[in-house]
């Protein structure tokens, strides 16, 4: 089970043009922007990465402008975990657990999932709140990981089980969120 305590988010390389074309590109930007406010409500820490900003753009106005107290770590490296500021930013966040949102599926968010993994974190890609521009890929990469032994869950799965009671002072923020 996800705790609060111990759980972060990583935001992968929702950037420019792509991700306006990625499969499902507005169901996962929507989604995303519901998963980062609610990693906020729940206190989570929270990891912002760019591929290659210079060519690729920004990241999408949707997330960041969720995340106006926090600076994307900018990257060359497909998976994160090669970039050392990542590698400090994960060590410095004090999480035993990360869940995973971001572009592209088979690419970024795979390489940088698995080496978590491989690293001894536990790992949940949040599947609606991923894609890529083919869904084969999409598909692909979320096989490949669950076959590693990441988690697979899903954005009001994740939400609702990081919330634990509906007493919690959480909860009422995540359900009107998740409506």
């Amino acid at each position: 089970m996800l705790d609060a305590n111990d759980t972060g988010l990583l935001v992968v390389d929702i950037q420019g043009k792509l991700a306006r074309i990625v499969h499902d590109s507005k169901t996962v930007l929507a989604n995303t922007a519901k998963l980062v406010r609610g990693a906020q409500i729940l206190g989570l820490p929270i990891l912002w990465l760019e591929q290659n900003p210079e060519k690729l753009g920004g990241t999408v106005d949707e997330i960041s402008a969720l995340l106006p107290h926090h600076r994307p770590i900018t990257k060359y490296t497909f998976d994160a975990c090669r970039e050392p500021a990542f590698a400090a930013a994960v060590q410095n966040a004090d999480v035993r657990t990360c869940l995973v949102c971001g572009i592209e599926a088979h690419i970024c968010v795979y390489q940088t999932s698995l080496h978590l993994h491989d690293l001894g974190y536990g790992v949940e890609l949040v599947g609606d709140c991923i894609t890529s521009r083919a869904a084969a890929n999409r598909e692909l990469a979320i096989a490949r990981l669950a076959a590693k032994g990441v988690g697979i869950t899903g954005l009001e799965m994740c939400l609702y089980e990081l919330a634990v009671d509906c007493r919690a002072a959480c909860f009422r923020p995540i359900r009107e969120l998740i409506r």
